[in-house]
This record gives structure tokens, sequence and C-alpha cells, in this order.
């Protein structure tokens, strides 16, 4: 039944021609000697990349080392009949602009929204004979509080001010994602033209400084402060702060505990689906089909993408200047510009033009992950304790949601941190179940369905000398599922499939450093212009004419956009300077 994650994968698109693939074939699979610009990956910033570039003229190609398009944003159908998005798993954050601007809608984007979107149930004896309670979220602003009015009337009448605060933060920050940060090294060390240009470059920042205006250092508190701090003086009751400080820890290696962790959280709450602020939802094929819409986009304006084509070193030119790149194979691809999606680590650790305190800093770069992503075959949908289901069978709303294991209490994410940092995987891990079968029943055989256990934390190096292997990795799993069990009595037994990708195995297969999901750490010293290293957050490196691209850029992590699209503008501001 189980299954680790090596070499198992069958794409989605391997049974069929990719509509991407079929929309580009002038190429015949054979790339060109020379292009404008050279895309390295196609993860999805990426193809968000090679996308703006061919939509202005750049003429682009895209290498990907795997089978299969998206990085992390894939769908594939590890166990027959069941199609997985295997490793991220929910759409929010990817950027307005980029739904409008590559017509994802006309390249076939379907979404399924969210509401309700999260539900904690409780572990606990349910009084009178009654179900457990449970804390179920949604848009809906007065049945939150109902729900909310179950553990402290105080946190229900708190609820909406929390939220309008955060709005407020949310929409201040927001324009940074859109561009690049300050250029502190034009500032330094540019003429005085560059100068005057990087002004330029501060308007985002000003202008979010005159929306939190005299509430700035309230809001400062939530950057820098640990996020239990933030949620003690709001709220009172365990069950909702728990819920809330999931956001501020998915996918980093902090505590609720840890100083700076309030900005995990609110780069989780920053996105939004068709016009609802913070909506999260479902892509309709899963994840790999928002990577299909994008490269739709690109090939659709000229841009060519090859899979398959892993790219073993980026050419220098005698001048010390990226040239194009040279693939595996040995064949050579000129352009005059290199951009690369894959982490930093990746793209830099290798090329011997870089100064050694560049290629020092992000060798030094905190890529701790506590991730191990669990996606699970099963064939009836799970029956909580505190929401059991009908005779019928059919999903009801909190099987759509976000469904918060383990996470009662801001404690018990705090212990299963610290069963960590000892290097053993959390006794009780904090599990985040997603069924996107729920909505979208074209991912499953009919009556079953696909699960993704998002769990944490898992140490990339256990301790005692033990490496994950299968025993390990079975067992881990096992306890994730015993965990389930305790709230979904029955869980196992529905079981008829798994796939488990500890942090070791999240890098062989999908290149992000440590398992870590957004190629480093989101922490303040890794952020805004220290991101990836400071002096070179504008999406240059110190080697002219390479450029990244990908979450080890600004604005970091998750299913985004950001990062590719503002690198693309960068390029073509570059390249036409250039003449």
């Amino acid at each position: 039944m189980a299954a680790s994650g090596r070499g198992l994968a069958r794409a989605w698109g391997a049974s069929r021609c990719p509509t991407w693939r079929q929309a580009h074939s002038e190429a015949g699979g054979h790339p060109k000697p020379e292009y404008d610009a050279v895309v390295i990956g196609a993860g999805h910033n990426g193809l968000v990349a090679a996308a703006y570039l061919q939509r202005l003229g750049v003429n682009t190609a895209v290498f990907e080392r795997r089978h299969v398009i998206g990085g992390a944003a894939v769908t594939e159908e590890i166990i027959p009949g069941f199609k997985f998005s295997r490793a991220s798993y929910l759409l929010s954050l990817l950027r307005p602009q980029i739904y409008t601007d590559l017509e994802l809608k006309k390249h076939g984007l379907r979404l399924h929204l969210r509401n309700p979107y999260s539900f904690t149930p409780m572990l606990e004896e349910g009084a009178g004979g009654n179900v457990p309670r449970s804390l179920l979220l949604g848009t809906d602003m007065v049945q939150n509080q109902k729900q909310i009015a179950q553990f402290s009337q105080k946190d229900a009448q708190a609820f909406p001010r929390y939220e309008k605060f955060m709005n407020r933060l949310v929409s201040a920050i927001d324009p940074l994602l859109d561009a690049a940060p300050v250029d502190t090294a034009a500032f330094q060390h540019g003429s005085m033209l560059q100068r005057l240009k990087s002004l330029s470059t501060l308007k985002p920042l000003l202008k979010a400084g005159r929306t939190l205006g005299a509430q700035l250092p309230q809001y400062y508190q939530v950057f820098t402060a640990p996020i239990a701090k933030v949620l003690d003086q709001w709220f009172e009751s365990e069950p909702l702060k728990a819920t809330l400080a999931t956001d501020a820890v998915i996918g980093a290696m902090m505590s609720p505990r840890t100083p700076g962790s309030g900005y995990v959280l609110l780069h989780h709450v920053m996105g939004g689906l068709e016009g609802t602020q913070g909506a999260w939802g479902y892509v309709q094929g899963g994840m790999g089909a928002l990577s299909e819409a994008i490269a739709r986009s690109a090939v659709a304006h000229g841009a060519s993408i090859f899979t398959e084509k892993a790219v073993a070193k980026v050419q220098v030119s005698g001048e010390g200047r990226a040239r194009g790149v040279v693939l595996q194979d040995g064949q050579e691809v000129r352009s005059r510009a290199v951009l690369s999606s894959a982490s930093p680590q990746i793209t830099f650790l290798k090329l011997e033009w870089l100064p050694e305190g560049f290629t020092e800093s992000i060798a030094q770069l905190d890529t701790q992950s506590p991730v191990t992503k669990i996606n699970v075959a099963v064939d009836r949908l799970p029956s909580f304790l505190a929401a059991p289901n009908t005779p019928s069978g059919q999903p009801l709303p909190h099987h759509q949601c976000s469904v918060h294991l383990n996470c009662e209490d801001t404690l018990l994410l705090h212990q299963a941190f610290e069963d960590a940092t000892n290097g053993l995987p959390s006794h009780r891990p904090m599990i985040e179940l997603c069924i996107p079968s729920s909505l979208d029943p074209t991912l499953a055989p009919p009556g079953c369905h696909v699960i993704s256990l998002f769990t944490q934390y898992t140490p990339y190096t256990l301790a005692g000398g033990k490496v994950w292997d299968e025993q390990e990795r079975n067992a881990y799993a096992d306890k994730v599922l015993d965990c389930i069990e305790a709230y979904a009595p029955g869980f196992k037994g529905s079981v008829v499939g798994r796939d488990i990708l500890t942090p070791p195995d999240l890098e062989e297969i999908f290149g992000l450093p440590g398992g870590n999901i957004f190629h480093c750490a989101m922490s303040l010293d890794q952020l805004y212009f220290a991101r990836p290293v400071p002096l070179h957050s504008s999406y240059r490196c110190p080697l002219q004419g390479l450029y990244l691209c990908g979450s080890g850029a600004h604005p970091g992590g998750g299913v985004m956009g950001a990062a590719g699209r503002n690198a693309a503008h960068v390029v073509i501001r570059d390249l036409k300077s250039e003449g």
C-alpha cells in the first residue's frame, strides 16, 4: 500500500499530449541554437516569466529537467485513477494581474472556491451524548461569530476587529509584492542617473507607510513578534488561536512562539480568488492544470517549452556575462538573458564566475523545512466524530475545508515543533487535511477521493544516525494516519494507497533545498531587500545577464507568480537599456 515517492510518479499528462505542447509544435522537440532569453526550470514562476517575456516580444525558451512542467505545481497520477496535486495543493496567492494578463481562463483555468474554508474538530467527549465541538470558518462573518462563541463570546466579538486589522495590513503590503525591492545596490554604487531611477522603488514602501499611518507600531509587532503573542492580545480561546496560528507556521520550521512567525501568517492571508480577499480554492484538474494554463498562454505567443531537458551549466562569455546555457546532452543554447526559477543554491553555487562572498551568503541561507507531504487515495470520505457523514456518503460543507488536526491548542503546535528540533518527527504532528475531490470529482474514481496531508514537523536529518528510509517513512505515515483515525474512526480502513514525501524526497524530486517549499525560509532576515541575500534582491546577481525568478527571490514562496512576473519586467528593462 505504501509508496515512497521515488520513481513512482506517472505524470497526469503522460497518457496524452499536453495541450501546451500541441499548441507549439514547430520546435519539433529540438531547441534552436539561440533565443533572446532562456528560462531554467518550468516551475510556475519560470512559466510566468516566460509568458511575460514572450508577450513583450522577447523570444524565450524554457528548459525543464523533469518529464512534467509545473515544478511543485503539478498533477500526477501516482495511484491508477487518482490524480494528486502532489506537492502544492491550494491556490490563493497567484497575483490577480497574472490571471488577467495571461488570460488564464481563456487557456482553460477553472477554480473551485471553498466556503467554508477552515474546519478544526475537537478531540473531546461530547457532553450529554452530543458530538464533540468543532470550529467551522467561512466568508459569512455572522456564522463565524456563532462558531467562535462556542468557545468564547469575547472572541466572537473581537474577531471582526481582528479581520479588519489584518486586512488593512494586507492592503498596505500588497503593492510591495508586485515590484522589485528598493535597489540598495544602485543607491550605494550606481551612477547619478541610476540613483535617480532607483528613487521610484521607494514608492511602494512610502505608500505602505501612509496606509498604516499611526498604527504602524502595532503592525510592526505583527512582523517581528511571535504570532502566539499577537493572538493572545486579541483572543482567549485556544481552538481559535491555534487555528489561526497554523497559517503562521505552515511550511516553516518555526513555532507559534518563534519571533517573526507573524509574517508567515501575513504571507498566507495576502491572496484571494475571483475578487474574494483571502479566499483559497482548488484548481479543476489539480495544480498541474494551473501550470498548463500558464504554459498555454506562453506558447500561444511563441514561447518554446522543453521537458526532460536538464540544464548542466550557464555559459559565461570572456567578458564575464551570461550568454546562454549548456544542456545535459551537451547542446549549447545562446541567449542574451538567462533566468533561473530554480533555488538560489542550485542556480548560483556551481558558478565559478561569482564572487566568493556572494556564494558564501547563498550557501548559508536557512532552508530548514518541517514538511512531509502525504498523498492518500481513499475509497470513501472520512467521517469525523465532530461532524459525521450522512448515510449517502456525499461531501458535506466541512469536507471542502482545510481540516486542522492536532490543532486544538497552540501548545500542541509548539510541542510538535520541539520534537523536530531534537531530530525527531513530531509525536502529534500538525496536520492540514484537504480533500480537493470533494469539489472536483474528476480527480478520483466514482465514490473515491484524493486526500492531501500537509504535515509537520519532520526534520531533514533524523537523530541517532537514522535516515529517511522506507521503514522511517512508513512509521511516520502510520503515526499520521493513527492521529486522523482518532478524529475520524474508520479512516485507516478507507486507504487504498499513499505517497510519502519527506524533506529529502521533496528536495530530490522537486529541487526544493532541504525540502523547503519557499526555497529558503520566509524569515525576516531573508525577505524583501535581503532575499535571497542583501544587495542582490532585484532579481539580478553579480553575473550580468543572469537573473533569479523563483521563490528564492522577492516576494518569496507559495504559488504566487510574482517573482516570475517581476523578474521578467527587470529583464525587459535591462535588454532595452542595452539596445
